[in-house]
């Protein structure tokens, strides 16, 4: 952690949630006149696209297993060097995965490539990271050590499967690969992914109210009406107002004394509502430590690179 230059890390394999999760911290940035740089996990894959299957197929005829939910399968010595360079100079290395071909074709790259490596503009006020590991621990590395607001985007795990196959045919991939690779998954999601949960401190889940019980097969994914979201203040119940939070959203509940329940179509209102007194305190108190009294309004905010990553 450092309270000169903060890190909020949003970790977990739901693209829903972390891409509307990121967009409300999006909001916040804008109306505090904040800039922050965004790490995407994904540049921290050990293997672009097409190596990456090669060595799946390897792995698999060794009896072993390969996945990017897994520690074999990315760079966590080079996340947690990132993380440990942001915490003490407020910049590092990054590179960007390109998941799609609409940035890939702009680069004149490969769509499953990476870009070179490059530096962060150091001309910011917070880190952001959105991925799988924001909080994994293994074996000498502790990526959640860092992260000064650790926000978990918890799956609910069929609804998160019919997200991906209905994301990944998308982007070309039959059901039936779509399919094979959650499978194979599993064992690793189980252990790096799972865990980390228990360190965040809030974790965001969005549980369907219809019928999600075969997720290879289904018409329509579940809208946001036809949801709820649990917010589980999980190490921060004391610092969040949770009575007041039940009657600012109609029909809010709570369940147990740290975890409120809001429907589904107020769920980015919810999130920014409960994210933004975190997010003021952690910029106050950096911008107290570097001496800003005053930001020029030509300095811009938001959150610098994220739009093409948010495909």
């Amino acid at each position: 952690m450092s309270a000169e230059h903060p890190i909020v890390a949003i970790t977990g394999s739901s693209d829903h949630s972390t891409t509307g999760i990121t967009l409300v911290l999006q909001r916040i940035f804008f109306r505090e006149r904040i800039k922050a740089v965004y790490i995407p996990g994904s540049g921290f894959h050990r293997y672009e696209r097409e190596q990456m299957h090669l060595e799946m197929e390897k792995a698999k005829q060794a009896g072993q297993r390969l996945t990017h939910y897994g520690p074999e399968g990315n760079h966590l010595d080079k996340l947690e060097t990132m993380f440990f360079q942001y915490a003490s100079t407020g910049t590092g290395q990054y590179r960007y995965y390109l998941h799609a071909s609409e940035l890939a074709d702009k680069l004149g790259q490969r769509v499953g490539s990476f870009t070179p490596w490059q530096q962060l503009d150091p001309d910011n006020d917070l880190l952001v990271y959105r991925g799988l590991h924001g909080a994994v621990i293994h074996e000498d590395i502790d990526l959640s050590s860092y992260p000064d607001l650790l926000i978990g985007a918890i799956p609910n795990l069929n609804l998160e499967w019919m997200r991906r196959i209905d994301r990944d045919t998308k982007r070309g991939f039959s059901a039936h690969e779509v399919r094979n690779t959650i499978l194979e998954r599993l064992y690793d999601y189980a252990h790096y992914i799972v865990p980390q949960f228990e360190r965040t401190h809030i974790n965001f889940q969005i549980v369907p109210t219809v019928d999600t019980s075969d997720p290879f097969h289904f018409d329509e994914l579940p809208s946001l009406d036809e949801c709820y979201l649990i917010v589980h203040l999980q190490k921060v119940a004391q610092q969040v107002p949770i009575a007041k939070l039940v009657k600012r959203f109609p029909s809010a509940f709570v369940t147990r004394r740290d975890t409120l329940v809001v429907p589904g179509a107020q769920m980015l209102n919810a999130i920014e509502v409960i994210l933004m007194p975190f997010i003021h305190d952690l910029i106050t108190k950096s911008r107290e430590i570097r001496g800003i009294r005053d930001v020029p309004k030509e300095r811009g905010a938001g959150i610098l690179g994220l739009q093409a990553q948010l495909g």
